[in-house]
């Protein structure tokens, strides 16, 4: 079965914000591949999406949310997303650097003093 992506607003705000910030620290030639690499895998999600494990956010959504980890190192990124079936539909909802705070948490709070 195959799968039509849709890319949610949000999720293309945050790879553009993530190839700008690449293209600031490495060459533009390197940054375009980056991003033509990011496209690949979230196009690769039209085949067998649910191969990719649940999210640590999935118990705060009310749907399963997956997640796709894509690059090495300080360059990784988890793109998350949900498969609906019935559309036969993956919707991507996030492009997060793997090193970001997971959805729905709250950061901690500083000891009172």
């Amino acid at each position: 079965m195959k799968y039509r992506i849709e890319i949610s607003s949000v999720a293309e705000a945050e790879a553009d914000n993530a190839f700008l910030r690449l293209s600031q620290v490495t060459t533009p030639a390197k940054a375009s591949q980056w991003y033509l690499g990011l496209l690949q895998a979230i196009s690769s999600l039209s085949q067998m999406p649910k191969r990719c494990p649940l999210t640590r956010e999935n118990q705060y959504f009310s749907q399963e949310i997956r997640q796709l980890l894509y690059g090495k190192g300080r360059n990784s990124y988890r793109i998350l997303f949900t498969v609906l079936e019935g559309a036969s539909t993956v919707r991507i909802l996030h492009i997060r650097q793997a090193t970001q705070q997971p959805l729905g948490e709250d950061p901690e709070e500083p000891n009172a003093t």
